[in-house]
């Protein structure tokens, strides 16, 4: 497909073939966009699961023999499925082909010459070898946004540096930044730093896109997760910057703010946020200790943070006395922002029973009923709806979208009989826990 014919298409904003099955939701603000997925793991994948949920049209790109690496991280499994994986790939389609195959990768370079978007995470070097970098991708579809995500940026040396969030949590200074006070560094319970490059990646490929659907011009986007996490440390970058110093860990607190913490109860943990002196007001009224509100070593909130520790003592010996279910019904109507810890299955439970529905239902032909967690945003448009086309078996969809760049049949076949495409069956899909072998 020609540039120009490609961005023929683009004016029209022409639905994609593969809306008919379920996919580039019709209606969704990204409807008749196509993303060429060639990431995997968690950025890009998370970043193209954002794209597909506002109704866009993502081909995965996979290995014929072992797909994405999530597939194989386990446990958890669910019918075979590692969980890992379908966290991050619902409503996407899975072309798995072998790019060591001249044929398989001249369908691949269709794909991409073809799509609105492309995601790529491959190391430096690599997809310019394969022919799907940039310039040659650009030099046939001019109007494509084309993003790139490493783990250092791709100016950082050496170029070649593998950046697995554990590696960027500890280089970018958010393992020194959490913690507490006097322990050692510690990680996020999530792969945080892999999070923020998929938000900074579809922000940046939403942006460019806006773009080029106006004026035809792409753009090539680059994200890391060091400059994500950087970015993402905010204030607490900002702080290092202002004051020369390294920032102390302050564990369940904050370092600017008091009381802005973690506070045990009579039976279980919550959360305290008084955050200005009005809120702090408030906070002493329901503890009954309008001696703390008057207390001048507490009048303004750099009073309290000089005298925190103090403060903490009392507050705290007020919360052990009563139950958290009473301290949260008081607070929260004295209009103070408390919260009970809760572990994620409790949180979700939780979110449900207050009407937030957090959650998509799918029904995957080898896991079976499967819920999954929605996008942090809602759209009008996608209102009511609660399922979602479940993330793909390896190389579900490898023959239709072969067939959508024009390859003729016979062409395929032979691409599967040899080995080089693989085409998923969803009859063939197993149940049971064990995870995939071979």
């Amino acid at each position: 497909m020609t540039g120009q014919a490609r961005s023929d298409r683009q004016v029209g904003h022409s639905p994609s073939p593969a809306s008919e099955e379920g996919f580039g939701t019709p209606g969704r603000p990204l409807e008749g966009v196509r993303v060429a997925d060639l990431s995997r793991v968690l950025a890009g994948p998370y970043a193209t699961m954002l794209l597909a949920d506002m109704g866009a049209d993502v081909v995965k790109i996979e290995h014929p023999g072992r797909g994405d690496d999530t597939r194989a991280w386990g446990p958890p499994w669910a019918g075979g499925e590692a969980s890992y994986f379908l966290a991050v790939n619902r409503n996407k389609r899975s072309l798995a082909v072998d790019l060591k195959d001249p044929e398989g990768l001249a369908a691949v370079q269709e794909v991409c010459a073809g799509a609105d978007v492309v995601m790529q995470n491959f190391r430096p070097g690599v997809v310019d070898r394969l022919g799907l970098g940039y310039a040659e991708v650009s030099a046939r579809n001019p109007a494509v946004v084309y993003c790139s995500i490493s783990g250092f940026g791709p100016e950082h040396a050496p170029a070649e540096r593998p950046g697995f969030d554990l590696i960027v949590q500890a280089e970018s200074g958010f393992m020194a930044a959490t913690g507490e006070p006097g322990g050692p560094p510690t990680k996020a319970g999530v792969a945080i730093t892999d999070v923020l490059t998929g938000l900074n990646a579809a922000v940046a490929v939403l942006g460019a896109l806006v773009r080029s659907r106006a004026t035809g011009r792409g753009e090539h986007v680059s994200a890391s997760l060091v400059n994500s996490a950087l970015s993402g440390l905010a204030n607490v970058t900002q702080q290092a910057l202002v004051t020369g110093t390294e920032p102390a860990r302050v564990g369940n607190t904050h370092g600017s703010i008091v009381p802005y913490q973690a506070f045990a109860t009579a039976d279980a943990d919550i959360v305290v946020a008084a955050g200005n002196d009005a809120l702090y007001g408030r906070l002493c009224s329901v503890l009954g200790r309008s001696d703390l509100a008057a207390d001048p070593r507490f009048a303004t909130n750099p009073d309290r943070v000089a005298h925190r520790a103090e403060l903490v003592a009392e507050i705290s010996g007020e919360l052990r006395t009563r139950p958290a279910a009473e301290w949260l019904e008081a607070l929260l109507a004295a209009g103070v922002p408390v919260g009970r810890v809760r572990g994620v299955l409790d949180a979700v439970g939780n979110a449900q029973l207050a009407g937030d529905d957090v959650l998509l239902h799918a029904e995957h032909p080898a896991a079976g009923p499967l819920d999954l967690v929605r996008a942090g945003f809602r759209l009008d448009s996608a209102a009511g709806e609660s399922t979602a086309a479940p993330p793909p078996l390896l190389g579900e969809h490898s023959a239709r979208v072969l067939a959508e760049t024009g390859l003729p049949a016979d062409r395929v076949a032979r691409l599967i009989d040899r080995g080089a495409v693989l085409q998923a069956r969803r009859e063939d899909a197993g149940a049971g826990g064990a995870p995939p072998t071979g």
